[in-house]
């Protein structure tokens, strides 16, 4: 059973952990937060002790006292610099769903990947890397399509997505080819359209509940475990399983 500490405890995070305390191959020993709460405190959420951790000391002396084999983060950018070298002395697996790295975060994260297992992704839902994947095969198939990427999300959010952006990266699309809309009642929906003569293919994802970003967790973590020390992204740990079954079909 893998020890897991998640750090974030908003809408995603509550919902990550419910997911994880379900998974019999987890267990979920404790919650970080940088605000202010009793340590120790438990929430009736999860049962499991929720820690103010605000700086690297804290970070330290809490790892030291309430020992974990990985951490979850679906907190802020910011937090990576509290943690990291935690991660990086002990030899943690981390998986990130932090959307928002600045370039400098990722080359620290890529930093720790020498000593730790790091996986980032700024979209952690095993169905949306699976669109990304295999945008990117029908990309390479039909570089001569048309192209567009909507994303639709709740009325509160106010920035373009960043999976919509990684998808218009990962497929070699200006970002002005992605169109917004917010719409009460939706959690998230991405679509990739090819238009071809005479025909269409259009690949689409919906999120229903936000627990989809803690199977997507779960998933990381099973095969984060799997692999060596380095930097992983979802789609490295998905080719990887493509691969395998590639090579399981030729035998």
């Amino acid at each position: 059973m893998i020890k897991v500490g998640l750090i974030g405890f908003g809408k995603a995070g509550q919902a990550v952990a419910q997911v994880l305390q379900d998974d019999p191959r987890y267990e979920l020993c404790w919650i970080a937060r940088r605000s202010a709460v009793t340590p120790a405190k438990t929430t009736p959420e999860t049962d499991v002790p929720v820690a103010a951790l605000a700086t690297p000391e804290d970070w330290g002396h809490w790892l030291d006292a309430h020992p974990v084999d990985a951490l979850v983060d679906f907190s802020r950018p910011e937090s990576l610099h509290l943690y990291g070298e935690q991660v990086r002395a002990r030899a943690l697996m981390l998986v990130s769903a932090i959307s928002a790295y600045s370039d400098a975060d990722l080359a620290y994260a890529h930093s720790l990947a020498a000593n730790a297992r790091v996986l980032c992704s700024p979209n952690i839902t095993v169905g949306i890397n699976f669109l990304i994947m295999a945008a990117r095969l029908l990309r390479t198939i039909a570089p001569f399509a048309d192209v567009e990427i909507v994303e639709q999300h709740f009325r509160e959010k106010p920035e373009v997505s960043g999976t919509a952006r990684k998808i218009a990266q990962s497929i070699d699309v200006d970002e002005d080819r992605i169109t917004s809309l917010r719409l009460g009642g939706i959690v998230g929906h991405h679509e990739v359209i090819f238009g071809f003569p005479y025909q269409t293919v259009r690949l689409i994802h919906n999120s229903i509940e936000r627990r989809a970003f803690g199977t997507g967790a779960a998933f990381a973590l099973a095969e984060l475990e799997k692999c060596e020390n380095g930097f992983y992204t979802f789609d490295d740990l998905m080719m990887r399983m493509v691969r395998k079954e590639l090579l399981a079909d030729q035998r």
